[in-house]
């Protein structure tokens, strides 16, 4: 029977609804036997979800998400390289971490500014609080804040503004006017990262961020000749073409091909289940992540 895994899950320690313990159990109860949580720019949920998985049967693979800045492309966009089996505990990657979260932290704010001048108040009591306790702050918390505060109800019911994944789509991505790049790190900075932390990294949901088909088979050889171990081939939101496209480059490449269904939490709109992803009758390739 094929290994029932699910290599990208966030928690409360990133943007997902959940502590790290809960999103072990739900993963248990889908079914789930190889399961990564894999929060933004932090690996300060892992220990939890290892100690989580230990009790429960799962096994948990030490991840982290790292939002890196791919410049050498058609334009500069934001991409998500993931790291698996890294070790978490280590200083190298703590303070590369930090530099990245720190960054990531400074963007955010740049963003709230923007929202500011575009006329909107904001409710940053989750964005303190999570400043306050060392906590990645993103877009879906800009976007709770825009929510969140009652001077905006008018003007979000005239936007159809009605809920996190719109507020975002309406003027926190590229072209919208309160989109802000991150400077650091690049691709490949995030990959040597994860390498150094004794891990291998995977390119993240390619169609999710580009859609073109010829850019994003550019995108994989580029990120080859930076080391990259392998592509998040089957994913949620990925077409039978797309996922054929990605294990057919792979395949000649002779990287691993992986997949998810990204969970952020059972009341999410888009990435509120585990295993809902297609293999299009495609054999994974998880290398390392599986043995």
């Amino acid at each position: 029977m094929p290994l029932r895994f699910d290599l990208q899950s966030h928690s409360t320690h990133s943007d997902g609804e959940l502590p790290a313990a809960d999103v072990v159990a739900e993963a248990k109860k889908a079914g789930v036997e190889l399961l990564a949580l894999s929060d933004h720019d932090t690996v300060t949920g892992v220990s939890e979800a290892l100690d989580a998985g230990a009790r429960l049967g799962v096994r948990v693979v030490p991840a982290v998400e790292i939002s890196a800045i791919d410049s050498d492309g058609s334009i500069p966009r934001e991409l998500h390289i993931l790291g698996y089996e890294i070790e978490h505990k280590g200083q190298a990657l703590t303070k590369t971490l930090e530099e990245f979260l720190a960054d990531r932290e400074a963007r955010t704010l740049r963003m709230a500014a923007k929202l500011r001048e575009a006329g909107f108040e904001l409710d940053e009591r989750e964005i303190e609080a999570r400043l306050a306790a060392g906590r990645p702050i993103g877009r879906p918390h800009l976007a709770n804040a825009v929510l969140n505060a009652p001077a905006n109800a008018s003007r979000l019911k005239a936007e159809g503004l009605d809920d996190v994944g719109a507020v975002i789509r309406g003027y926190l991505i590229e072209g919208r006017s309160a989109f802000s790049l991150r400077e650091t790190p690049t691709v490949g900075e995030a990959i040597d990262a994860i390498h150094d932390a004794g891990g291998v990294a995977i390119w993240a949901h390619p169609f999710w961020d580009i859609s073109g088909e010829d850019e994003v088979l550019d995108a994989i050889d580029r990120f080859r000749e930076l080391g990259i171990d392998g592509v998040e081939v089957f994913y949620k939101t990925h077409t039978r073409g797309q996922t054929e496209l990605l294990a057919k480059r792979c395949e000649e490449l002779g990287i691993l091909s992986t997949g998810s269904a990204d969970f952020h939490g059972p009341d999410h709109k888009a990435f509120a289940k585990f295993l809902d992803f297609e293999t299009y009758g495609h054999e994974p390739n998880l290398g390392p992540i599986a043995s």
